[in-house]
């Protein structure tokens, strides 16, 4: 790209001078020192038709500016700006009140605009939307450059920055007409706006001017507003928006961010080259603000902040989020009397290396949500590669650890848990989803491959164990590992009741590292009360259905997959008839050898 300049030229003809007191020389040889004006010629600009009442130079066009500040030895006078030709590129600048040569010898002298005693400040506005406001946020000077008495010549560069955005619709998107852009985390040196909102030439392009500053490594800098999401572009390293330079970003717009296609830095002047990471905007918040929807780490960290406060904040993620780094405080955690109330709304998605590590108080609940109330969801989310690395403080057998909750009251549905849980001290309650489901609650629908080890009591691949309640864990699986102390269970570690465990089954690895192994059960470690299991199913340990039952082992409806008397076919058949025709999920297998997985029921909306 080349340089806009305005390239100042002696104009020798003495009709134009007027401020003379003497006679005016007819030709060069006759120029005399104190006797000759200096009149000067800008030219050597695009040529781009627009409106006289524009100020148009930052298209290279003098049509607009009338007046300009020059300025010699430290004295200021106001120049008049005319233009001769057709395109308007080449303008003279005279005064009725001109300087004069004093000696042939080479002068400095510095001119800006817009005019002032003084050089203004760059001060650009904060909504460059219109034509006009975005041209007349330009600002041009010529500083201490060397004029000669035979070819006076000027070179005016522009004080400001110029930043232009063009977007190209990407995967999901099918255009990007209508989309609005602004420029954010901008300086407020000189009272400049902190967030300015940009020009668009095309359906496509967008444009703002800017004061020189530097924009720090991953600050939300272009923030991109379509189909009612935002998006946020942020440069990996810092970038100096020079005077004079024009920064290209050619961003397509997917329906999961922006995928940065190309990042250059040209224009007016050559800047060099910059590149940026590309993720949708942190978070928004609902006009009730009781709704975070969450786009990154940081709005996901923002939302449990606000959680902590009002523990009714809802939460609604738009993108899979990776913690690495995050020491995860839980949400309702360390209080007995405090419970998570609101929804929080996977969508879909994951997030990946939740880590906590933690000594515990008596009864303080222990996951991603410390204590789930009776009226709180949490759906549709996946934890990938969780780390709890936990201890007692003090009461050894009061604390309920769950990757993702550590007591539950409420509804977690279709969830699904990986990761490691290490137990550094003896606790009872520990579960690869929930540690304790308390006076009701329902796990639907979720799976959990979560390697659990330590010396703990309770201990299940979905559930530690309930209290005094007929708890329903309906649809969920188990396929990690568990090596712990007693009561050691596939789908839960203890239950009072059993005949609310629906259509449910364990392929886990079971190491009991006691010698009472008899309560190890592939589906259930512990059960209270004498009932039957409704179509639950286990493979892989050797031992029964349920490690031990307090009246004399008087249960039913468990059964082991052999591969023989009952296949993975046949328990895909009985779970799918217990779950029931209106379940949101169903059971499905291609290989009457291989445990089936959850797929939605066409026929029903997922929960």
């Amino acid at each position: 790209m080349r340089k806009m300049k305005h390239t100042l030229c002696s104009l020798l003809a003495a009709s134009l001078l007027t401020a003379c007191t003497q006679d005016e020389p007819s030709s060069l040889t006759e120029r005399v020192e104190g006797v000759t004006p200096l009149v000067l010629t800008a030219g050597g600009l695009q040529a781009v038709a627009t409106p006289a009442s524009t100020r148009a130079t930052v298209d290279g066009n003098w049509d607009g500016v009338q007046t300009v500040a020059v300025e010699v030895d430290g004295e200021v006078k106001e120049y008049s700006v005319s233009t001769t030709n057709a395109g308007k590129t080449t303008a003279t600048l005279s005064s009725t009140d001109p300087f004069y040569w004093t000696t042939r010898a080479d002068i400095t002298v510095s001119a800006w605009w817009p005019y002032d005693e003084t050089m203004p400040a760059v001060v650009v506005k904060a909504d460059q939307s219109t034509k006009e406001a975005f041209e007349g946020s330009d600002f041009i000077a010529a500083l201490d450059q060397t004029v000669q008495f035979d070819n006076p010549t000027l070179t005016f560069e522009h004080r400001t920055a110029r930043v232009t955005v063009k977007l190209q619709p990407g995967d999901g998107i099918a255009n990007v007409a209508g989309a609005k852009v602004s420029l954010t985390n901008l300086t407020t040196a000189d009272s400049n706006p902190a967030t300015i909102s940009t020009y668009a030439p095309g359906s496509d392009t967008y444009e703002a001017l800017l004061a020189p500053q530097t924009v720090a490594a991953n600050t939300a800098f272009i923030q991109v507003e379509l189909n009612g999401n935002t998006y946020i572009f942020r440069p990996k390293n810092n970038v100096v928006l020079a005077a004079n330079n024009r920064y290209n970003y050619n961003i397509s717009v997917t329906a999961t961010g922006l995928e940065l296609t190309n990042s250059t830095i040209s224009g007016w002047a050559d800047g060099g080259t910059g590149s940026g990471n590309i993720s949708l905007q942190d978070y928004t918040i609902s006009d009730d603000g009781k709704t975070y929807t969450v786009y990154t780490a940081e709005g996901l960290n923002e939302w449990a902040k606000a959680a902590n406060e009002n523990l009714s904040t809802n939460c609604i993620l738009m993108t899979d989020i990776d913690l690495s780094g995050v020491d995860w405080e839980p949400i309702a955690f360390g209080d007995f009397d405090i419970y998570y109330t609101g929804t929080f709304d996977g969508n879909g998605h994951a997030i990946s290396n939740l880590a906590i590590t933690k000594d515990l108080y008596s009864g303080a609940g222990c996951g991603m949500f410390g204590r789930l109330g009776a009226n709180a969801t949490i759906k549709n989310l996946t934890l990938e590669n969780v780390s709890l690395n936990v201890s007692a403080y003090r009461d050894p057998f009061g604390d309920e650890i769950g990757a993702l909750v550590g007591v539950n009251q409420g509804t977690i549905s279709n969830c699904n848990v990986s990761g490691n849980i290490s137990i550094n001290s003896q606790m009872q309650r520990v579960g690869g989803i929930v540690g304790r489901m308390e006076y009701g609650g329902v796990i639907q629908y979720c799976h959990s491959s979560a390697s659990i080890q330590g010396n703990s009591y309770y201990v299940g691949g979905v559930l530690g164990g309930e209290y005094m309640t007929a708890t329903v864990i309906k649809g969920c699986s188990f396929s990690g590992s568990i090596t712990s102390d007693s009561a050691i269970g596939g789908i839960a570690g203890y239950c009072r009741f059993f005949n609310d465990m629906i259509g449910c089954y364990s392929v886990g690895e079971l190491s009991d590292l006691s010698t009472t192994v008899y309560r190890t059960g592939g589906v259930v470690g512990f059960l209270q009360l004498n009932t039957t299991a409704n179509a639950c199913y286990w493979e892989g340990f050797d031992g029964e259905g349920v490690g031990y039952c307090s009246e004399k082992n008087q249960w039913d409806g468990a059964y082991k997959v052999d591969g023989e008397t009952i296949t993975w076919a046949q328990a895909t058949q009985a779970m799918n008839t217990a779950l029931g025709t209106d379940a949101a999920y169903h059971w499905h297998t291609d290989d009457p050898d291989t445990p089936p997985t959850l797929v939605l029921n066409n026929s029903t909306e997922a929960q």
